[in-house]
Order: C-alpha cells, then structure tokens, then sequence
C-alpha cells in the first residue's frame, strides 16, 4: 500500500490540548448555567428537597456527558483517543451512579419530613406519581449497570452480555427525560430553563445517533466495504484485505482501528476493534489479527467477496500528534499492527522500532516491519525472551542503552497491558515529557 505524507507538528498547541480545553469549557460553561437555574429556580418546599433538587440537576448534567463521551465524535475520537473517553466515561458513570442515588434518597427523604411519615410509606406513595415512577426506574436500571461494571463482576461476564445490558442505559435516559420533563420546578421554572433543556437533550442525543448510528450506516452505504481476501499469515494470524467505493474520501490514517463486522459470517453483534494494519490507500484497507476468541478465530473462514460492516476508523494513535522529528515506535505482539501502519508515512527524522515477543516465530509481519524500517533508514530491534529472563526490556536501563536519545523523541506504545504499563513506567522513570508518549491499549472497553 501506497505511503501517506505527514509532517511533524510545529504548533504549541498539540490537538490533545486543545480538544480538552474545548471539553473542559463546555463543561464549565454548562455547570455555571445549571448553578444559575438552580438559584433563581428558588428553593423547594423544604431544605432537604432543596437539596434534592441540587443533585438532580446535575445528575441530569451528567447523563447528557455521558452521552457525548461516548458518541464517537470524529473530532474528539482523533485528538483524544477512544480509550481515554471510555476511561473519563467510566468514572463519570460512577459518579453518576452516586449522585442520581443521593438525589433519590433526598428526594424520600425530604417527603417524609414534609408528611411527618416513614421513609418506606412516602417511597410507596411517590410510585403512585407518574413522574417519580419513571425517574424510579432510571436511577433503578441505573444502579444496575454500575454494579455490573464493578471490575469483579465485569470481568465474570462475557463482552456480548455486559454490552447487551449496558444498553439499558439508553432507556434510562429516555425515562430520565421524561422525569426532568415532568418535575415543572427544573424543566420549566423559567422559559430560558426550558430552551437551555431542550437545546441541551436534543444536542446531545443527536451527538449520540450522528456518531453511533448514521455516519456508520452512511460510511457503509456510501463505501460498500467487501472482503477482497484472506490471508494466512502464520497458524495463529490472518490478515483481511476489504475493498470498497471511494475509499480515497474515508478519513482514515495510519494507527487508526475499526470495529469490523462481516455479516453472514458472525452475528451482527459479534464485533471487534482491529487496528489497520497497512496505511490507507485509498484503494483498500487490511487488518490483521490474532486468534484468541471465536471471532478473531473465525476471521480465516470469511468468504472472499462477502459484505463487511466497517465502524470508523477510531483512534488518536496517529502522526497527528507528532512534535518531535524522530520517534520511537514500541510493539508487543500484534501490537505490531498500527506501528507497522505507521511505517509507510512519511514522517521527518529518523525512526526506531522496538518489537517485544516471546520468540522470533511469534512476531507477526516481521519481513514487512524489517523491509520497512529499512527503507526508511531506520533500526529495529527484536525484544524476544520470557520476561523473567535477563534485565527488563523496558526498564529505563534498557530503554536508554537501546535508544539513548529516547528523550528528543515522539514515543508509541501499543501492545497488551502489562507491556504497556511497563514501557510507560519506563519512559516515566526517564522523564519524557508526557506531550511526547502516545499509548494506545490493546482492546475496546
């Protein structure tokens, strides 16, 4: 595949920065507007509802974050990455979790104060009421899908089940609306309220169907992705060559991934993330991936000419984030894939490759990662061995023996956790400026 041309940043104002400041405004400014609905909404029937109120309203504000987070909005995917905004994602729905149950609570609370009741007969009364009932069932639904993410009990249900519930957040948000649509005092306490609302509802569920739903389905309607061919590439790896319509107008770049479907073959909901790896042409994209799960495993029996469903591309592992001419690209296992996207650019400054596998036989697409960095004058260095042997490969001792400039250098990381975690540390160790180090994790969620 054809090379791309990119060139080192020379802005102050690397994409990252400039894609969280623009987030953090938005957020600031939103805050600000609900603390002054909130104060000239005036206070509820007594001070614990008063309170209730508070917390309700940023609950809401919370929820229309969580949405944008996880729309896949081409501008925030590319500058940010995918897996920071699944991080920041998890972490606002936790505090989501806590807020939309201290709401709920205060809301039961300041009732029986108000009726001089038992907290248990005012729950019972308040799901006699429409619009309780309804945020009820939201913050019920709600505080399943945060227990389900507790790290214990994601990690005993399978990808497909976990995501399948997580869904029911959607329904959440939909009761939600109604809920907030149906208490007067926060919707409809003033007519800049309700306009600041509406407007707010409506961008951010059309944030979430324009990223989720319609540039997907127009992306594949427009392109026609097929599967062009299926090649072996060793007993564990193959590569998918797809094909399409227009593909020169696809913004996709080199260390981008996709969720790849192929439909016919797999359940439309069987999925994954699989980086590109050779740099768009504009005349096809190939990925290559590794068996380790039935899907993954199934890709060598997809039929040549067969439909395939393409999200994306996704991802902020690109030279877009460049502001050092020579880089340090570090691989583990099929980690190897956007690196070796990366390669074909042509990029300013010389390139260092560090390629971590157990053995030789388990480095995928070696020959074409080795003729590459050839001809772009580079080195390549095979890491290979079992972690305990010899000194850390990527300890700040061998990291500084093997590139001793590491420092004056844009640094990639992709590979499996561990290995991540342990370059990252190492580079920390070195101080390399963080501007510089660009990580990508090896999966979705």
């Amino acid at each position: 595949m054809a090379a791309t041309s990119n060139s080192v940043r020379r802005s102050t104002v690397l994409p990252v920065d400039a894609a969280r400041w623009a987030m953090w405004t938005f957020v600031i400014v939103n805050v600000v507007i609900v603390e002054a609905l909130f104060v000239s909404a005036g206070s509820g029937k007594n001070g614990v509802l008063t309170v209730a109120k508070f917390f309700g309203l940023h609950a809401a504000l919370l929820m229309l974050f969580q949405l944008l987070l996880v729309a896949r909005l081409p501008w925030l995917d590319r500058r940010i990455g995918m897996d920071r905004l699944t991080v920041w994602h998890r972490w606002v729905g936790f505090t989501l979790l806590w807020t939309v149950l201290t709401h709920a609570t205060l809301v039961v609370l300041g009732y029986a104060t108000l009726d001089d009741t038992s907290m248990g007969k005012t729950f019972v009364a308040l799901s006699g009421v429409v619009a309780s009932l309804l945020g009820m069932w939201a913050a019920g639904i709600i505080v399943v899908i945060g227990v389900i993410s507790t790290r214990p009990l994601r990690r005993r249900l399978r990808y497909e089940v976990w995501h399948g519930l997580h869904l029911l957040l959607y329904v959440a948000l939909g009761l939600a609306f109604v809920h907030q649509l149906e208490e007067t005092t926060t919707f409809t306490s003033s007519a800049f309220a309700e306009a600041y609302w509406w407007i707010l509802w409506l961008f951010s569920f059309g944030a979430l169907l324009t990223g989720r739903i319609a540039m997907p389905l127009w992306y594949n309607a427009y392109h026609r992705f097929s599967v062009a061919a299926v090649v072996p590439e060793s007993d564990h790896v193959v590569s998918v060559y797809v094909t399409g319509r227009h593909l020169d107008k696809l913004p996709a770049r080199a260390g981008q991934f996709c969720i790849w479907r192929f439909p016919g073959h797999n359940h439309f909901w069987l999925a994954n993330p699989f980086s590109l790896s050779a740099a768009p042409d504009g005349r096809g994209l190939r990925l290559t991936a590794k068996a380790v799960g039935s899907t993954s495993a199934g890709l060598r029996n997809v039929p040549v000419g067969s439909r395939a469903f393409v999200e994306g591309p996704y991802g902020a592992f690109t030279s877009l984030h460049r502001t050092r001419p020579g880089a340090l690209l570090i691989a583990g296992g099929v980690g190897i894939t956007p690196v070796r996207a990366m390669l074909e650019e042509q990029t300013a400054g010389d390139v260092v490759v560090l390629y971590r596998v157990r053995s030789e036989a388990d480095a995928v697409l070696l020959d074409e990662v080795r003729q590459l960095v050839a001809l772009r004058g580079g080195r390549l260095h095979l890491l290979t061995g079992r972690t305990t042997e010899g000194a850390p490969p990527f300890g700040p001792d061998s990291l500084h023996r093997l590139v001793p400039d590491v420092t004056e250098r844009d640094v990639y990381v992709c590979g499996p956790p561990a290995m991540t975690a342990a370059a990252l540390a190492g580079l920390r160790q070195l101080r390399v400026p963080s501007r510089q180090v660009h990580a990508e994790k090896f999966g979705l969620a």
